[in-house]
């Protein structure tokens, strides 16, 4: 699908940046850009964000290039929304849009289905009218007359029905996995989270030290579903347990951290936080910045976190270690994909394993158990959240078993 994407330069942050990183959802939403147009303004305009002249130059650009959508790099009002799409005659999409539509091809995972789902819907709900105006006027024929609620407060009925059926099932989910974590707790389970910026490396990272097979991809958001595994590093701590989360974005939609909340809350209940950083990224210390304040919001941002630098033969760094003023590692330079410092990675969660309040020497490692050099092979476990855990309604699943204690 051939798409024009549309930046505005409102003098906040890296403009270049944000606009690059527009063509990178868009290409992982499977749109072809074809042309880029920018502009400089104070402040949106109300009717059409960038002004009837800009409006106008748009539309030009759809005729030379055949555009079938323009997809902007913010987030549009309904009513904007629909005076693009009535001026430009081709589909308008905006950056909420956008991801939630990359989201919804690369869920994967029953819980994060239906986390997809309940976002697009509230999402929706805010514009309805936007394609149906149609639907405002009443049912008519014969029966149909008389008072009555219209089509469109007919489907907006509909969509809080199923909203509201969506918010009992992800509930349910999250009895299961604290239930989940009650037993990981009761045998003081070190527990880890790998966050950080989509296209960071996580999963790269997470395959790397988990041997998991995690689709990697060097796309924007390849991975949704948490996956959880068990790892054994060495007999002072025994194993530990290494989550790979859905990457964070800028500006990214207030309905996907609200409906993520369910797979993000075993970022909230991790004992540290590996925040991967593309060591190679100009923008990295703005990237960092993003993923702090996503944290900030789901109420993760008290716990400990190392500063995982990858991709560091990307950017001529060497493999090291930093600590802050309290001799604590802070930070730890690695790459994920050739294996340097992995070994240095290990030695820090350690580390923190063996200072983490409450901690206690593993129990003994029997005969046939892996060793450290095996980890992830054999008492590795995926504890995605799929069917398994939260069937369809009515639907044959198997019920989890106590050893899935890595769950979200």
């Amino acid at each position: 699908m051939r798409a024009a994407l549309v930046g505005i330069d409102f003098g906040q942050g890296d403009f270049a940046a944000s606009v690059e990183e527009l063509q990178l959802l868009a290409r992982s939403a499977g749109a072809e850009p074809v042309t880029t147009i920018t502009a400089k303004r104070s402040s949106p305009d109300a009717a059409y964000f960038v002004g009837s002249g800009k409006a106008d130059e748009i539309g030009q650009a759809v005729l030379d290039h055949q555009i079938e959508i323009v997809i902007f790099n913010h987030a549009l009002s309904p009513a904007q929304q629909r005076n693009l799409e009535k001026r430009l005659n081709v589909r308008v999409l905006d950056r909420t849009s956008l991801i939630l539509d990359i989201f919804a091809q690369r869920a994967k995972s029953h819980e994060g289905k239906l986390q997809v789902e309940l976002a697009q819907l509230q999402h929706l709900a805010t514009r309805l009218i936007r394609g149906w105006t149609h639907l405002e006027r009443q049912k008519g024929g014969i029966g149909l007359r008389g008072p009555g609620e219209t089509q469109l407060e007919t489907d907006r009925r509909l969509i809080g029905e199923r909203v509201k059926a969506l918010r009992a099932r992800l509930d349910k989910l999250r009895k299961q996995h604290d239930t989940q974590r009650r037993a990981r707790g009761r045998t003081q389970t070190f527990s880890v989270s790998l966050v950080g910026y989509t296209n960071a490396g996580k999963s790269t990272l997470f395959n790397a030290v988990t041997k998991a097979g995690v689709y990697v991809a060097d796309q924007l958001f390849a991975t949704l579903d948490t996956t959880s595994r068990r790892v054994y590093l060495g007999e002072e701590v025994g194993q530990v347990v290494v989550s790979d989360t859905v990457g964070f974005v800028r500006e990214l939609p207030h309905q996907l951290v609200a409906a993520f909340r369910a797979t993000l809350e075993e970022t909230i209940h991790a004992d540290l936080l590996l925040h991967v950083v593309d060591a190679s990224s100009p923008v990295r210390m703005e990237q960092i910045e993003q993923v702090n304040m996503v944290l900030k919001e789901i109420g993760a941002d008290h716990i400990p976190q190392i500063l995982v630098w990858n991709k560091i033969d990307a950017a001529g760094l060497e493999p090291s270690v930093e600590r802050d003023e309290y001799d604590k590692i802070s930070r730890v330079f690695i790459s994920a994909r050739t294996g340097a410092g992995l070994d240095l990675l290990r030695a820090a969660i350690v580390e923190w394993a063996k200072a983490a309040p409450g901690a206690r020497p593993p129990r003994p490692r029997y005969e046939g158990e892996p060793g450290e050099d095996d980890a992830g092979e054999t008492h590795d476990q995926d504890l995605q959240d799929d069917d398994t855990l939260a069937p369809d309604d009515g639907a044959p699943g198997t019920t989890p078993t106590i050893t899935h204690v890595g769950s979200h």
